[in-house]
């Protein structure tokens, strides 16, 4: 028969994994909110649906691939440089559509729903690549 401590087993180990994603998510939240010309919090809360999407597209986008690291990690430190990799790549995101739509900000803070969607999409089509690309 199997005792209810061998199912608990795991439990230290999985609130290690979630307590050190829930980190890295807040720390993805605070830089790319610092990194965006636009304030995406203060656009959130005068409801302005444009930044939620873009911001939302954006959070999912980075995840996704955080998702698949600890899905794949070998351990807590392996679980941690493969998240900020993914942060680095949800950056890199944002800062290339910057390239080709320089205004893209301020279309977002003028609510312009079109380009939030559109950066949303992108982000989380980076993330979806960048998922695939950290299974190994």
């Amino acid at each position: 028969m199997i005792a209810i401590t061998d199912y608990l087993a795991g439990v230290p180990l999985f609130l290690a994994y979630f307590a050190l994603a829930l980190l890295l998510t807040g720390i993805y939240v605070v830089v790319y909110a610092r990194c965006t010309p636009h304030d995406e919090m203060a656009l959130i809360k005068d409801n302005v649906p444009a930044a939620s999407v873009a911001f939302s597209g954006s959070l999912i986008g980075f995840v996704l691939p955080l998702a698949s690291v600890i899905e794949n990690s070998i351990n807590l430190v392996d679980m941690f440089l493969w998240g900020a990799i993914a942060l680095v790549v949800q950056l890199a995101t944002f800062f290339g559509l910057r390239l080709f739509l320089p205004k893209i900000s301020d279309r977002i803070a003028n609510n312009e729903l079109a380009s939030g969607i559109w950066l949303g999409g992108i982000s989380i089509a980076a993330g979806l690549l960048n998922a695939a690309c950290l299974t190994y």
